[in-house]
């Protein structure tokens, strides 16, 4: 039996990627940025699966020009903005999406944003790039302690 034929937009982590591998025949896009419109309307044509991102606008024609034998759309993304899920839902095409995946990446990046501001971080890298550094100075580049500091969350 033969595997389904399944267009991925972008790569994506090895560990997601393996899955698709085994199980369906994978036509890769290899490049950074997306595919153009014509370029997605030429990968698709033909497939079962295809594996979105949040950049690639999957509405009506790109499900009608990959052909009626299309099961499935999956966005790598915590939403579906990009995807006219009226469209899937005339063409019974279930839509999945990755809730729930950037939630503790968002959050350590939000308090890496913190540390980063409060110790000045990208301010003394210029800083030293710049060649200015000449040595230890207890009032250089000081930045804010964080220790004790309280978090406000507005409009949670």
């Amino acid at each position: 039996m033969s595997k389904p034929k399944v267009f991925v937009t972008r790569a994506i982590p090895e560990k997601g990627f393996d899955l698709i591998r085994d199980f369906c025949d994978v036509d890769l896009w290899p490049k950074e940025l997306p595919p153009t419109r014509e370029e997605l309307l030429q990968h698709v044509r033909g497939v079962e699966g295809l594996l979105c991102l949040l950049t690639d606008k999957i509405d009506g024609e790109v499900m009608d020009e990959a052909g009626s034998q299309l099961k499935v759309i999956s966005n790598h993304a915590v939403g579906f903005d990009n995807i006219d899920v009226n469209a899937a839902t005339a063409r019974k095409i279930p839509v999945g999406n990755t809730p729930d995946v950037l939630t503790d990446a968002t959050a350590d990046f939000a308090y890496a944003l913190m540390m980063a501001v409060a110790r000045r971080v990208v301010e003394a890298e210029r800083y030293v790039h710049a060649g200015k550094w000449k040595t230890w100075n207890p009032m250089l580049l000081l930045g804010v302690e964080m220790k004790g500091a309280t978090l406000g969350l507005v409009g949670f």
